[in-house]
């Protein structure tokens, strides 16, 4: 006699129209942000060969990016500036002529309450040394003196219109710092991004070839070491404690446990960073016909956002948020 089971659970899998009505993980383009590499002194998109398909772009070209980030629907830009010249303590990023500032300006005009405009606040990009702070005479990297520069170029970014500020430097007390900075100068609306859990990662790889990064050695005396999932949760819970707003768990893909982690303990939103790596990698094993291409973005966005992230930066924002309003499934 054969026996049949008691459930089916196949059943509502069905069919497409019947796996979206049951679905319990969704994804709007409202919660994609696009990472925007600006550069100094170039008058034409430039592509980055380890990221197929993303470009550092010119000045003047930044309000037509974000107007198509806008017409997308996507929540919101982040902006990286590549400045023409760099030195010790990064001067480049509190001068309110510097390309980070000007461009700020120039994405707030363009977005005009649409989306957000968001900004990189770290010094890695300003220094000659590529490192996230100033260094001390021992070479390391100084927290405290960090901390006073973070607080300007804060109030710098403020000023040029940034709506939030990412501060991705993982020094000790920046949110704190950045807060009171910020409140000082009568900047109290401005939103604190804290990438609170920023494991010194591999998978930085292709965004250092995008922001021309001069880094030798690496960050591990500041960035998160990937073996300790604890400590991430300690360092978003410290955040919240000064003042974040938002808290950032990155990468997103090899750190989701950390992500889930984060998640349930958050008294704020928590977002997500697909980094330039895990970006590489699908483009490059789909240009080898490995994968496909639109399954596997689909289901690593949708991963990411399953694991507790509100909001995820990712290079695929806008192409995501076209397949979303189209109806078309991610995974």
């Amino acid at each position: 006699m054969t026996v049949f089971p008691d459930r089916r659970l196949r059943r509502t899998r069905a069919t497409p129209a019947l796996r979206r009505l049951v679905a319990q993980t969704r994804l709007h383009p409202a919660q994609l942000v696009l990472p925007v590499f600006v550069k100094e002194g170039i008058d034409a998109p430039q592509p980055i060969a380890s990221m197929p398909g993303v470009s550092q772009h010119p000045l003047d070209g930044l309000a037509a990016v974000v107007d198509e980030a806008a017409r997308a629907g996507i929540g919101g830009v982040m902006l990286f500036g590549v400045p023409a010249g760099r030195d010790a303590t990064g001067t480049g990023a509190v001068d309110p002529g510097g390309i980070l500032n000007r461009a700020i300006r120039v994405a707030a005009e363009a977005a005009a309450g649409r989306l957000t405009v968001q900004a990189d606040l770290c010094l890695d990009e300003f220094t000659d040394h590529g490192h996230c702070g100033v260094l001390d005479e021992r070479g390391g990297v100084d927290n405290d003196a960090t901390l006073e520069i973070y607080a300007r170029m804060a109030v710098a970014q403020a000023e040029a219109g940034a709506d939030v500020l990412g501060l991705s430097g993982m020094m000790d007390g920046q949110v704190a710092a950045v807060r009171q900075a910020l409140d000082a100068a009568g900047h109290t609306g401005v939103v604190i991004l804290a990438y609170a859990a920023k494991y010194a990662s591999a998978y930085y790889g292709p965004f250092r070839d995008a922001v021309e990064s001069t880094l030798t050695g690496d960050r591990r005396t500041y960035q998160l070491d990937p073996a300790n999932a604890r400590e991430g949760v300690e360092e978003a819970l410290a955040d919240i404690d000064e003042g974040a707003d938002v808290v950032m768990v990155k990468p997103a893909g090899p750190y989701l446990d950390v992500l889930a982690r984060v998640a349930d303990v958050s008294s704020v939103p928590v977002w997500a960073y697909q980094v330039s790596g895990e970006y590489a990698l699908i483009e490059n094993a789909a240009a080898a016909g490995l994968v496909d291409r639109e399954r596997a973005i689909g289901e690593t966005l949708v991963g990411i956002r399953r694991a507790g992230a509100e909001t995820i930066l990712t290079y695929w924002a806008i192409e995501a948020a076209g397949w979303l309003r189209d109806g078309r499934d991610l995974a």
